[in-house]
């Protein structure tokens, strides 16, 4: 009773915090943070970085304001995917923005999270893997940035997000996949900038994404963790 006698804003950002997640979540901030101090041309990759940890972060533990988060992250990052050529990505961003008040709307009528039978679990990933293939050829066609880890980026970003939305448990394995696949990408793309190979995008923006990602690939693993336990379904309620 005494969580619920907080306003929903307090309850959603501040309440029912381990010790561990408030540690990892600054230090996965701080890290932005030393990013943009390293290489200080962008803004706006600084803001997708920090406010795409918190979007994540507040989905790991399943409360709707993570999509809020997700809304600035979506929009930055849409941008510095465009000056990058990152088209996959680009057009993944665009999907996400749309996405925001689906998942909002979504997750304000069910608290609850939910998990797929075996075989309807192979199917999905399997159909994931088929659609990267579609994806690489077709990015590849675009001349697009690196078509291969892009259309991970892409095509199955958008399964995984859809999962997220409808709270299927599944939606992190999809998302483990997708963060290690960007933060190869974008560090490719950094080694890129630094010798001189490109001069597409930034060397501040790029280096950004390395650190989001990374902070995303370690809490979309804790976040497998924190779902399988149930957790979540209690977060979800927070403040209502």
């Amino acid at each position: 009773m005494e969580a619920k006698q907080h306003g929903w804003w307090f309850n959603q950002l501040f309440t029912n915090w381990k010790k561990f997640e408030v540690i990892y979540v600054s230090v996965l901030i701080a890290l932005q943070v030393v990013v943009y101090a390293i290489a200080p041309d962008t803004v706006i990759g600084m803001l997708s970085g920090v406010t795409g940890v918190l979007c994540l972060v507040y989905g790991m533990k399943g409360r709707k304001i993570s999509f809020l988060f997700g809304v600035v992250q979506c929009l930055s990052m849409t941008y510095i995917a465009w000056i990058s050529h990152a088209y996959g990505s680009f057009a993944m961003d665009i999907i996400y923005v749309i996405s925001q008040p689906i998942g909002w709307f979504m997750w304000g009528r069910d608290e609850a999270t939910h998990s797929f039978q075996p075989r309807t679990r192979r199917m999905i990933f399997g159909g994931a893997f088929i659609a990267w293939g579609i994806g690489w050829f077709v990015l590849a066609t675009l001349h697009g940035q690196l078509p291969y880890f892009d259309s991970i980026n892409f095509v199955v970003s958008i399964i995984a997000q859809t999962l997220y939305v409808m709270k299927f448990k599944e939606n992190w394995s999809l998302w483990i996949v997708v963060n290690i696949a960007n933060v190869i990408y974008w560090g490719i793309l950094t080694v890129q900038t630094l010798i001189g190979a490109t001069d597409i995008g930034s060397l501040g923006a790029n280096m950004s994404q390395i650190a989001l990602q990374a902070a995303l690939l370690f809490n979309s693993i804790y976040a497998t963790k924190v779902w399988a336990s149930g957790e979540a379904d209690n977060e979800g309620g927070a403040g209502k």
